[in-house]
């Protein structure tokens, strides 16, 4: 952001458009304006707040409020839980946006559906060694078009946008679900049920979620935090007389709030210690050596302790690898109220299977004969963001750079 700019070109004249008003989009915006450019914010639907505007009504933060907040907003003091739910969270952001004046450089129901850079060539941009070709954010060099269509009204021609850098905040948990594939006449066409993704659900409002699920035999698929969020949520409603099903392959470490916050309070500089990290050095690879079984005997409390307030092993939820690989990776997950309650009282079922396929009137799991019956099935089987982020570019150097890099997006 503090890259030279061409004496000739005033800050204000340079156009810079966001892609997303969620948390890191608004962010973005307060900061460009800061420093004095010219920010428009481009999003798809009619509100802020991301992945926070759409979720189920029992979503709440799984990370404690005061590490999940704005460095110059605080908390109101009228939020005294230590994990905010869905509507908290969403005053919260939209309090930032009034109180910095961003919702006056927002574009609603405004979609971008394609970015080309106008400055270079296919095989000059291949050439690069530095982004923009000379490596500073705001050069004069970079030109581009962002393609603009209205939601509202799709069959009038997209508005193009001239600007000077593009920034894209629309994050990895949205628009383009991850649906598995299927062989022919084994697929979702087959089923005489209903088939939706848990982004679909949860953009339901609480009515019509009621609705959807309300005394139906439901199967949710996946075994990360919208699944199990989902699932906790429909056996909440149907209860023991039509039980969920949560269907997965693998399973993960999922502990509960008190876990979260004394991990978080152990996360200060003397752990970082014990992890290696890029271009370390010879003193801090040492230490981080040595420190090594401190990680190990962490990650052992933490299974035992896990195993001991949840019956893991009564039900063959042990995962196969250990905490400290699914923390370093960022998949840990707060299981959702009274999880092994319901599944001790019958209203939650769980179900490993390594592959499945779709029947008429529901599901086979692990090649057995009797279908697994039901009337609803929900993927909550993650999305293709890489492949979301590609599909906006023009230039196929740019679609390579997102979908051939080994480190995944906004990891």
């Amino acid at each position: 952001m503090d890259s030279p700019i061409s004496s000739c070109e005033p800050k204000m004249e340079k156009k810079i458009a966001i892609v997303g008003a969620g948390i890191s989009g608004l962010v973005t915006c307060k900061h460009t304006m800061e420093k004095g450019f010219n920010p428009v914010v481009f999003e798809a639907r009619n509100c802020i707040g991301g992945v926070w505007s759409s979720t189920i009504d029992s979503t709440k933060l799984q990370t404690p409020k005061n590490y999940y907040q704005f460095s110059d907003f605080a908390w109101p003091l009228s939020v005294t839980e230590t994990f905010p739910d869905q509507s908290q969270v969403m005053d919260y952001i939209k309090s930032y946006a009034f109180r910095f004046d961003i919702f006056s450089r927002i574009e609603f129901n405004s979609k971008v559906v394609r970015i080309e850079n106008l400055s270079s060539n296919e095989e000059e941009m291949a050439s690069w060694n530095l982004w923009s070709r000379t490596g500073d954010a705001f050069s004069p060099k970079g030109k581009w078009n962002v393609v603009v269509q209205d939601v509202l009204h799709p069959l009038e021609a997209p508005k193009v946008h001239q600007v000077d850098f593009v920034i894209l905040c629309i994050g990895k948990f949205s628009d383009l679900p991850n649906i598995p594939h299927f062989p022919q006449s084994k697929g979702p066409e087959i089923f005489r049920g209903k088939v939706i993704h848990s982004m679909d659900f949860a953009a339901m409002n609480k009515i019509q979620a009621l609705e959807f699920i309300k005394d139906k035999r439901v199967t949710v698929i996946g075994f990360q935090k919208s699944a199990l969020d989902t699932a906790a949520q429909v056996s909440k409603t149907n209860g023991v007389r039509h039980p969920c099903t949560l269907l997965f392959r693998r399973v993960h470490w999922s502990g509960s709030e008190n876990l979260v916050r004394f991990t978080f309070q152990n996360l200060n500089r003397f752990s970082e210690l014990m992890i290696h990290k890029p271009q370390e050095g010879l003193i801090f690879w040492l230490l981080a050596f040595l420190l090594s079984p401190l990680r190990w005997i962490f990650s052992m409390l933490v299974e035992c302790y896990l195993k001991w307030i949840y019956p893991l092993k009564k039900y063959n939820m042990i995962p196969e690898h250990t905490f400290l690989k699914q923390i370093y990776s960022c998949m840990f997950t707060v299981l959702p109220d009274c999880f092994y309650e319901r599944v001790e009282d019958g209203s939650l079922i769980l179900k490993k299977s390594r592959k499945f396929c779709f029947c008429t009137t529901g599901l086979i799991t692990d090649d057995e004969v009797a279908p697994l019956e039901t009337d609803v099935v929900i993927f909550a089987t993650g999305y293709k963001s890489d492949l979301r982020i590609s599909n906006i570019f023009a230039s196929n150097h740019f679609k390579r750079c997102i979908t051939g890099s080994s480190t995944p997006f906004y990891r």
